[in-house]
């Protein structure tokens, strides 16, 4: 397989780049290679060299990556390495004149972000602090200036169209951790102090300049995680004053905003379990959907869409259950395939159904995938996987080389994936209706959508799974407590008690607004949504497993859940993964979660 990771198509629309994992012999290098080429695919795509992060300049003659510093590539010539820093870099991006390149840059910081595994720690906790800054690369004389103050963690950061101010999102340090209280700030492209213009209720991301330089755009609403994107668009004078929401009480959670013209606004964002791409007029406040799919079409961590200057013109990485990623650029809706790289793969599993179900008056919906040799004279097994998040989303894709549902339905069980209340797809008041009720509606939306499937398809009602990661592994842990419906379970990078975690977790900020007030406050609340407090009810054999340096979902919570089932004499096997964090690296460990979750589903299931 050729996996894409990212996808950047140049400002005048004629060229794109992509970034691609390098294999060597079917192992993850966990390096990656820097491709380009021409959107009417004139041209063989040609490698430009290895990083991520790629950034077009304004004129589309250079790209911009990260390789552990910053490189530079002009097109048809060579690539040359711009930075000699010590820390980590992202995020960077041409200022309008193509002089200089802004990044954000952490001193002497390991960086990563909270997916990544922690560092270890001894000695004094929580006493160096390394904050992302805006620093300025000066391209001609390869020289690194930081400009933002020293005290601000900066997420994001977008440069004004005349090049003399930046939007930027930031808040105090640390940077994992402080990410759900961020504010919209501007500053002068020279340095200096930072002015406050927008201090949100929730969280925001994705500011953008209008051309004119009057207006930021920017997403804002309910989010459980840094880069998962999902809320309304407001617009705000650059100056300051009102933010306005354009899109309150819409049945979507937009998740990318770009600028067409000063009075409209192109968007993409999650429809049920689909993506649609519309427009968004200011004036008329029209809404004017140009494409909807079957599939994921989104900005932020694995993003797989970029526009161009005029909002018109776009590439991206395609894929669904049934098509393996592809790269694709042209017109809204009318693009074409520039890559045919995976054409030889096909899906070792079957069908996918869009389903939706009533729960407590509400629309849910979901996707029923279905085993791999198909027949409908059989009775199958079903295993159900509840989304990270809890504002997360389940959509058809092309499965990573990981814990997955594709690969359960190509061992011959149906898998559900249900977006259960707190998810995106329906607006900012689904995505708002789990809060202080963990673990209860979006259970019961959960359990209905199980009542659901097994009306429309031959699954064996007394053969049922559930298995998830992170949001989706706490609601496996939860699911156990409250149903002995499921007969084998498997709980990734779960929670099993709110109230510890609370104090072990390094993003502790991103619970207040879902639990209304810190554990210290209001400790009954996140004691009614916690498995351990419910354990003695579990009947069922459960597979726990974790990275030893999670920071998101701390090993501490499955040797819970682990020594509770083990003193109940409930089958259960704690495995932890050493030097993993919350998202697996090592492509041994990730062929041996596999190989567990197959075997242990196996043994009881079939």
């Amino acid at each position: 397989m050729h996996y894409f990771e990212e996808v950047a198509i140049s400002p005048d629309g004629q060229r794109v780049a992509w970034v691609e994992k390098i294999f060597d012999k079917g192992r993850d290098t966990g390096r990656a290679a820097v491709f380009a080429s021409t959107v009417d695919a004139g041209a063989a795509p040609r490698k430009l060299g290895e990083g991520r992060q790629i950034a077009w300049s304004h004129d589309g003659k250079r790209l911009a990556w990260i390789d552990k510093q910053l490189t530079v590539a002009t097109i048809g010539a060579g690539a040359v390495t711009l930075t000699k820093l010590d820390g980590t870099l992202a995020s960077p991006a041409w200022s309008p004149d193509d002089t200089r390149i802004a990044i954000l840059f952490a001193e002497h910081g390991v960086g990563g972000g909270p997916l990544n595994a922690t560092p270890a720690e001894t000695g004094v906790i929580g006493g160096a602090v390394h904050n992302q800054r805006i620093t300025l690369v000066d391209v001609k004389t390869r020289t690194a200036t930081p400009i933002s103050p020293p005290e601000l963690h900066v997420y994001e950061a977008t440069w004004s169209p005349d090049g003399k101010t930046f939007a930027l999102t930031a808040a105090a340090g640390p940077g994992d951790n402080n990410w759900w209280i961020a504010q919209l700030y501007t500053m002068p492209a020279t340095g200096g102090a930072v002015a406050p213009i927008y201090k949100p209720e929730l969280q925001i991301a994705q500011p953008v300049w209008s051309p004119d330089g009057t207006t930021i755009a920017f997403i804002g609403g309910l989010m459980s995680d840094e880069g998962f994107t999902g809320g309304d668009v407001y617009t705000i004078p650059a100056g300051g004053g009102r933010a306005v929401n354009h899109t309150a009480g819409r049945k979507s959670s937009p998740n990318t905003v770009v600028w067409t013209s000063p009075a409209q606004l192109l968007l993409v964002e999650y429809v049920g379990g689909s993506t649609a791409l519309a427009t968004l007029d200011l004036t008329s406040q029209n809404i004017d959907r140009l494409w909807q799919g079957d599939e994921g079409v989104h900005t932020g961590t694995w993003g797989n869409f970029s526009a161009a200057r005029d909002g018109k013109t776009v590439a991206l990485i395609r894929s669904d259950f049934q098509h393996p990623p592809e790269i694709w650029a042209g017109a809204v809706g009318a693009w074409k395939q520039l890559t045919r790289l995976n054409a030889s793969h096909h899906a070792a599993w079957g069908d996918a159904k869009n389903l939706t179900w009533k729960s407590e008056g509400r629309d849910v919906q979901g996707w029923l995938l279905y085993p791999s040799d198909f027949d409908p004279a059989k009775r199958y097994p079903m295993i159900v996987m509840p989304h990270g998040g809890p504002a997360g989303i389940a959509q058809p894709r092309w499965p990573e080389p990981s814990f997955n549902d594709a690969t359960l339905a190509a061992l011959g069980y149906f898998v559900l994936l249900p977006n259960a209340r707190g998810s995106f797809g329906q607006g900012e008041a689904f995505v708002r209706a789990n809060v202080k009720d963990f673990g209860g509606g979006d259970l019961r939306d959960v359990m209905a959508g199980v009542d659901t499937a097994l009306k429309l398809a031959p699954i064996d009602p007394n053969r049922l799974g559930i298995a998830g990661w992170s949001y989706g592994g706490y609601m496996t842990m939860w699911a156990i407590t409250q149903t002995n419906r499921f007969k084998a379970a498997l709980a990734g990078a779960g929670i099993a008690d709110w109230q510890s975690y609370y104090g072990e977790n390094s993003i502790d900020q991103w619970m207040i607004p879902y639990f209304g007030a810190s554990v210290y406050d209001d400790p009954a609340v996140y004691a009614k949504s916690s498995p351990i407090t419910f354990v003695k009810k579990v009947r069922t054999p459960t597979l726990i497993t974790v990275g030893e340096r999670d920071g998101e979902c701390p090993a501490p919570q499955s040797y819970e859940l682990w020594h509770a089932l083990d003193a109940l004499r409930i089958p259960t096997e704690l495995v932890v993964y050493a030097g993993e964090g919350h998202w697996f690296v090592d492509p041994k460990h990730k062929r041996d979660l596999l190989d567990r979750a197959g075997a242990w589903f196996d043994k009881y299931l079939r």
